[in-house]
């Protein structure tokens, strides 16, 4: 219907290296007409938890073989995984899931803490079935969450094992990874992460709407989102697009204002402005002095809200770049 008025998306066709949307079955008797008409709109479904063990096989190879049919990739959830390094069981378990039809094995450590060794033998037990691997990080647990030098660590481990891409851990989106304890994003956060690495390496778990809106507005369509509700993926899509939804208007503290020095905000000010920009130029616009500069350069760099590169004109020679400029 009125197709000329459709916005496309850049990544149109899957399988989408970006602006992936990853929806949950929890075995709540989801509607397959709907999903039917969904499913251009949906890249992975995650059997949650444990529920393939508790199961019949048969019944589990038909949901699998209704999912691929609609050209929607199955993997399954770091639970069971984790469940089954502990018992000794992952070559059977990644065995039994290529031959189910799983596409995806997602492996994270949120009730251990495997060493580079152990993710090198996983990931190659994994490669070894014809299936892909994504690592996850983070903790379940409010109470025992991540430094962000830990974080960044792991996701360095993952990509250098090869993982697609890395899931970020949220559990219910409360008080876990870079959500705070009412559901807000942590910018900082997130512009630390995203400082360091693409964010298309992401999959940032985000289980409120408000929180996939505001994912979209900051980094656009193709940002990767999991843990999203069948009866959120419309409104994802939607979103995605550009058109205007429920969950878009209720999108919350989008704005990262630095802390710290009133240099420090002045610099950031005068970034969002005219970027890419290097201290010599900040010295001549600010007319602060190249201490000061420095100081609020680093500032900002230790916020997470600027992304510093070599100048290709001059290698002596930083740029500095806002990180929500980075991707959109």
């Amino acid at each position: 219907m009125l197709e000329e008025y459709a916005k496309n998306r850049i990544d149109a066709k899957k399988p989408r290296n970006e602006g992936r949307t990853y929806i949950i079955d929890k075995l709540e008797g989801l509607d397959k007409e709907n999903l039917e008409v969904l499913a251009p709109f949906v890249d992975v479904v995650k059997i949650y938890g444990i529920l393939p063990l508790l199961i019949s096989e048969e019944t589990l190879k038909k949901k699998i073989k209704f999912y691929r049919a609609l050209n929607i990739e199955v993997s399954s959830g770091s639970t069971i995984s984790e469940y089954m390094i502990a018992e000794n069981a992952f070559e059977k378990f990644v065995g039994e899931a290529a031959k189910i039809g799983f596409d995806i094995i997602e492996i994270g450590e949120n009730s251990s803490n495997l060493n580079l060794e152990q993710k090198r033998k996983i990931t190659e037990s994994i490669l070894a079935k014809e299936l892909d691997v994504q690592w996850k990080v983070g903790k379940k647990d409010p109470r025992h969450q991540l430094t962000l030098d830990i974080t960044l660590a792991k996701i360095e481990e993952a990509v250098k094992l090869g993982s697609d891409k890395v899931v970020l851990e949220a559990n219910e989106g409360i008080n876990v990874g870079i959500y705070e304890e009412k559901g807000f994003i942590r910018w900082n956060f997130v512009g630390a992460l995203t400082a360091k690495f693409p964010p298309s390496t992401f999959i940032f778990e985000a289980p409120l709407e408000s929180q996939q809106s505001a994912l979209i507005a900051e980094f656009g369509q193709r940002v990767n989102l999991a843990e999203v509700r069948i009866e959120a993926a419309s409104a994802v899509e939607s979103q995605r697009r550009g058109f205007p939804t429920k969950a878009a208007f209720s999108v919350y503290n989008l704005s990262k204002n630095p802390g710290g020095s009133p240099a420090a905000k002045f610099v950031y000010f005068v970034m969002k402005s005219k970027h890419p920009i290097d201290q010599v130029e900040l010295m001549n616009m600010t007319n602060l002095s190249r201490r000061t500069v420095q100081s609020a350069v680093e500032e900002l760099k230790l916020q997470g809200l600027i992304i510093e590169r070599s100048n290709l004109d001059d290698a002596r020679k930083k740029l500095y770049t806002p990180v929500q400029f980075e991707w959109l």
